[in-house]
């Protein structure tokens, strides 16, 4: 994700790229990279405390995360990325959105502990092209970051897939 964001951003001649992350584990070394480029904007929702144990506080303006307790449920995921992310994405105003897609806070995933249900990840998404849509001219990226059970990581993938197409 950080070598696409990369480029984008030195290839492009874009300004702002915002990167979603939805996944059990926070993405630190996406963190890590980008903590002192205000050209990216990371949004993260994971599962706190929770391996590898980082992420609850940034202490920086365009890194926005969101850590979930154990047993997280739809209604709070959403609340979340109404409350935290999508103000954010709407000041930020990013040029293109790169999604990190972890399918792994899934209610079946029995490894994340977290209760996400297949309708969560299509919303998500469709929250994110409502931003492209006004912001980014509709340039998504989407990379499957994870997910364990593969029943509900098929689901999962397939109702995120279908909001972006479009389907």
């Amino acid at each position: 994700m950080a070598v696409a964001v990369a480029h984008a951003l030195e290839h492009h001649g874009l300004q702002r790229v915002a990167i979603a992350d939805f996944d059990v584990h926070h993405g630190d070394g996406t963190e890590d990279i980008f903590r002192d480029d205000p050209r990216v904007m990371l949004c993260s929702t994971f599962r706190h405390p929770f391996y590898p144990y980082c992420g609850a506080d940034s202490s920086n303006d365009h890194i926005i995360n969101v850590p979930l307790k154990g047993g997280t449920s739809s209604a709070d995921f959403r609340e979340a990325v109404i409350t935290h992310w999508l103000p954010a994405l709407e000041r930020f105003k990013p040029q293109m959105i790169f999604i990190s897609a972890g399918f792994d806070a899934h209610r079946e995933d029995d490894m994340g502990g977290l209760c996400l249900i297949d309708a969560d990840y299509g919303w998500v998404a469709d929250q994110l092209k409502d931003i492209a849509a006004r912001h980014a001219g509709q340039r998504i990226v989407s990379v499957l970051e994870g997910g364990y059970e593969l029943h509900a990581l098929g689901r999962s993938a397939m109702a995120h897939v279908k909001s972006l197409s479009g389907l």
